[in-house]
């Protein structure tokens, strides 16, 4: 009985065949751009700049389209994450009642600007444009969970619980 080699992909890494499968199924069509960096994103972890440029040729779309869409939406990453997130709302009613401040206090603890990741790779600290929960202003969403009613003091207390946790992988 012959052997059936299993095919790889060109680039030699097989995540892109999972992802060339998604491709597949949206048809390449451009419209399906938001769902295949879902899932480009899914398998790779983030969006680096070599992952976008395949997207786009796969989809026949321009590469500022796919990088404006990518950098748009506060949920696509184009760095590797931290074992968690912070992410900080700014939208009005959070910066009205202390958002910057809370930023400015968590920058200082963690010697991390939003937008980047922690030294040690603990924590990333995100921030938001709005997370829809303003009745709870100002607000942060900690690994998925949300929290409101925050200052600053309150803030390094959730992160550094957050940080001495184990961050439960979900498949």
């Amino acid at each position: 009985m012959a052997q059936v080699e299993k095919q790889q992909h060109p680039s030699g890494d097989n995540r892109f065949k999972l992802l060339d499968r998604a491709i597949t199924k949206h048809q390449a069509r451009g419209d399906a751009l938001i769902e295949v960096l879902h899932v480009a994103q899914g398998i790779f972890g983030y969006l680096e700049n070599d992952l976008l440029i395949y997207v786009a040729r796969a989809l026949k779309l321009p590469l500022s389209r796919v990088y404006g869409v990518a950098t748009f939406y506060h949920f696509f990453n184009l760095k590797p994450n931290g074992e968690h997130t912070v992410v900080l709302c700014m939208g009005t009613a959070c910066y009205v009642k202390g958002a910057e401040h809370i930023q400015t206090a968590l920058e200082e603890r963690y010697h991390c600007k939003f937008g980047q990741t922690t030294d040690d790779n603990k924590v990333s600290l995100i921030t938001a444009r709005c997370v829809g929960s303003c009745g709870l202003a100002p607000v942060a969403v900690l690994d998925n969970d949300v929290v409101g009613k925050l200052n600053p003091d309150e803030s390094i207390k959730r992160v550094e619980q957050l940080k001495n946790t184990r961050r439960e992988v979900v498949s």
